[in-house]
């Protein structure tokens, strides 16, 4: 399969108006061709079935370098899947991918195909330390997305155990930037560990949850059973973590987890 026809199939499933609406929504400035996610799955699916690995690289990457917006979500898409037989090449090219995050939806579908690949081979976690320190925010924000998987295991190994006591370790160091979205990927990296290990996410909270804006206190706690009371914050400041952040008024990211392909 070729780019271009790849990116008629995509504009293909274009929806009447739905453009206008996500460049609105994603605030793009890139070529928004207004295709739900629920067909990019379908095509994406299809593709994955019809192309050998080496085609699937090569139609992502120039799909990506295409930067029409529902093509740098295909292209992640394309990659997203668990079991990748010398998988070292999509590493390499979702890495690459880096440098050019300037949006959740984007960097979140990317850091899900991440995920598989970190999860199949975790020492590429050393990779992921790297991102952490980056000038791109959304860079940094996609290491914790990238390593979700860690957040949701139960009865973990002791190497799992360090793993996600080191991605604990990356959170805890974002607490400090005031960037809504690194807030963000904490909360959720906090509230989807707290479904498997409440004791963790308790702890973190205690030690680092007075720093953290109050939107995200009370969205990483959201499961949490009993309310923690922050010794840090003084009491007008504890009701004030109870309501909802006022940057929290404007759209919400959507949880991409739920929007990524299977």
């Amino acid at each position: 399969m070729i780019l271009e026809d790849a990116l008629a199939e995509l504009n293909a499933a274009n929806e009447p108006g739905r453009a206008e609406q996500m460049v609105s929504y994603h605030k793009q400035k890139r070529i928004v061709l207004g295709v739900p996610n629920t067909a990019i799955n379908d095509i994406t699916k299809a593709w994955r079935q019809a192309l050998t690995l080496p085609e699937r690289v090569t139609l992502a990457d120039e799909l990506w370098k295409s930067d029409v917006f529902e093509a740098r979500l295909a292209a992640a898409k394309l990659l997203t899947q668990a079991r990748i037989k010398d998988d070292a090449a999509i590493w390499d090219l979702l890495q690459s991918w880096l440098p050019d995050f300037d949006s959740w939806a984007i960097a979140d579908h990317a850091a899900m195909a991440m995920q598989k690949r970190l999860t199949a081979d975790p020492t590429r976690l050393d990779d992921v330390e790297a991102w952490t320190t980056s000038d791109n925010m959304w860079t940094r924000r996609a290491a914790l997305v990238a390593c979700l998987p860690w957040a949701k295991l139960n009865n973990l190994k002791p190497e799992d155990q360090a793993r996600r006591d080191r991605i604990l370790g990356w959170a805890a160091s974002y607490v400090p930037d005031r960037n809504w979205f690194l807030q963000k990927a904490i909360a959720w990296w906090i509230r989807d560990l707290s479904k498997h290990d409440a004791t963790a996410s308790r702890d973190f909270l205690l030690e680092h949850g007075a720093g953290m804006k109050p939107f995200a206190r009370k969205e990483a706690a959201k499961y949490l059973k009993e309310p923690i009371e922050y010794p840090d914050l003084a009491p007008q400041a504890q009701e004030t973590a109870q309501e909802p952040d006022a940057e929290t008024k404007t759209a919400e990211p959507i949880v991409a987890s739920q929007d990524a392909a299977p």
